[in-house]
């Protein structure tokens, strides 16, 4: 009997369903024709995983497309909202209720994102597969580098499935029957994270993935290095099996063991953070050159997602959801009007104060409206005028419905795209060196050391170097007041993130690790207590429980 290429993706009924690839010219092919080479076999299996990190379609790609990954982490914090606007944005409640806390198992972006994340794992999975039974293909080294390569991508897919979902099924195989899967806890799925990881960085490139070159976005030792010094800044919430109980690990007395020996959680932070800096990586002198059409020189950048309109499918719907159906008509292109900051971002910028912040103007979009600097006029003959501090979650008859809040303007506006703008030029930032000094801050500043040099010199490149942060009193983090171990050093820190990562898709982690995810301050309706801890997780999507034998529900749900 013959062998026939299949993939097995995650859907609502099972884990396993297995489907010829239709629109791959080697689905009807035996294995052992569609890969007779080397180059065949890397083209079938290291390359075609990579189409999957970006996508086109809802909850497709890690960032790139709504309803997905950067939804979930951004729309359910202080950081930026869709706000109802008349008959626009109300969706049967989708967005007021992310930003509430208040969404259910039911919901479909989150069976759409776990079906998302689980098709890469299990099409890693199947190319493992492959490769393994086509080893004799390839020399030795290769065989060991291109493993090492898919395997750090399946551990990449299932950080973002621990980050969001907690407690997830480790599936190593492609044909894993419904019966053979179970449940692990949370802790356990760190440690295999972290475990393949550190088994793939000896035999990955050490080449910088963001530069244009043979390793163009794709997994690469720094890469892995990003994503253990986040996965251990993380360690106190990931380690935690019971997120609800209102006590977690102690990340100064958890130990790891690290290439240089046994470290606790922030020194093994700290540590590859390091390896980052040695690798070559640091701050572009011009904060927006890593957001702009050619960003893919970037000395700052560690992973992205390549675009290319004349290459690639993957879009950048961000920009176009947020823009004002004016403002994108003046550009030549359609748009959504809808994402905006929200209030208390604003604030947290100073907007409008003798402090605001010079990120504010890379970042955002606010008051009347200029493009080639000709003003850009509404119907009535007026001037867009966007207002950031009259945003609310339900603007409807509201005097500023359309225009309340500041808008997304942190990648440089390619007027070349395709699309109305989301095929785009500018490579999609997914990690990049400013994140790493912060999290090294962070990790210093809670093993009872001073961060103060690496978020120092993130603001000296922001221009705000020169303010004096101790007459700043408005710069420590609202609601970190009277917090365990909240020092004003941490405080400082988890704003600083806020004004460096804005629209990143980091503020959801940040918040939990925190302790402020579940906390109600700026326009959130007040919870109930500190039992809607459980909302630091979602719930795993009620499609999933019914078909999976023996799965329970994340606490709270």
């Amino acid at each position: 009997m013959k062998q026939y290429i299949y993939m097995a993706a995650v859907v609502a009924a099972s884990l396993t369903v297995t489907s010829c690839l239709d629109d791959d010219p080697k689905s009807s092919l035996p294995i052992d024709d569609a890969y007779q080479n080397a180059s065949t076999l890397v083209i079938g299996t290291v390359a075609e995983i990579y189409n999957y990190i970006g996508g086109n379609a809802d909850s497709q790609g890690l960032q790139g497309c709504t309803r997905g990954v950067y939804d979930l982490n951004t729309f359910t914090t202080d950081e930026a909202m869709l706000p109802t606007r008349g008959g626009d944005w109300y969706d049967g409640g989708l967005w007021q209720g992310l930003y509430n806390h208040t969404w259910t198992a039911e919901e479909s972006i989150l069976e759409a994102t776990w079906n998302y994340l689980y098709k890469v794992v299990m099409l890693s999975n199947h190319h493992l597969g492959v490769l393994n039974d086509k080893a004799n293909l390839l020399d030795e080294d290769k065989f060991k580098a291109y493993n090492a390569e898919l395997r750090g991508v399946r551990a990449m897919f299932y950080f973002y499935l621990m980050d969001l979902f907690g407690r997830v099924p480790i599936v190593l195989g492609s044909d894993t029957d419904v019966s053979g899967v179970a449940q692990s806890k949370r802790s356990e799925v760190f440690r295999f994270i972290v475990s393949e990881l550190q088994e793939a960085i000896p035999n990955l490139s050490n080449d910088h993935s963001s530069l244009e070159g043979d390793y163009y976005g794709r997994m690469t030792r720094p890469v892995a290095y990003f994503l253990l010094a986040k996965l251990y800044l993380n360690a106190e919430v990931y380690c935690n099996d019971d997120w609800t109980s209102g006590t977690k690990p102690d990340g100064s007395t958890m130990t790891f063991d690290t290439p240089d020996g046994e470290k606790n959680a922030w020194e093994a932070c700290i540590y590859y953070c390091d390896l980052l800096k040695d690798n070559g990586y640091e701050l572009e002198s011009d904060y927006t050159y890593n957001f702009s059409r050619h960003n893919e020189m970037s000395k700052e950048n560690i992973f992205t997602i390549p675009m290319d309109k004349m290459l690639y499918k993957n879009q950048f719907q961000y920009l176009f959801r947020s823009r004002h159906y004016a403002h994108g008509a003046a550009l030549g292109m359609d748009a959504w009007n809808g994402t905006s900051a929200t209030l208390s971002t604003a604030k947290a910028f100073s907007y409008g104060t003798k402090y605001e912040d010079m990120r504010w103007d890379w970042c955002f979009y606010s008051g009347p409206l200029f493009i080639n600097r000709k003003p850009v006029l509404l119907e009535d003959g007026k001037q867009l005028n966007y207002r950031p501090l009259e945003i609310a979650l339900d603007l409807t008859g509201s005097p500023y419905e359309k225009t309340a809040g500041a808008r997304m303007k942190k990648y440089e506006t390619d007027q070349t795209a395709y699309a109305d703008g989301k095929l785009q030029s500018n490579d999609i930032v997914l990690f990049r060196y400013a994140d790493v000094l912060l999290m090294k801050a962070e990790a210093k500043a809670r093993n009872g050391g001073d961060g103060s040099a690496e978020v120092n010199a993130i603001r000296k490149r922001a221009q705000m170097d020169k303010i004096d942060l101790t007459q700043l009193t408005t710069y420590l983090t609202p609601g970190t007041e009277g917090l365990p171990n909240m020092t004003p050093q941490l405080s400082a820190i988890l704003r600083e993130r806020l004004l460096e990562l804005v629209w990143e898709g980091w503020r959801r982690n940040d918040l939990v690790r925190f302790g402020l995810f579940h906390r109600a301050y700026d326009q959130r309706v007040p919870l109930a207590s500190e039992a809607d801890a459980h909302t630091t997780v979602f719930p795993i999507p009620n499609a999933v429980i019914d078909h999976l034998y023996g799965f329970t529900q994340n606490p709270g749900y």
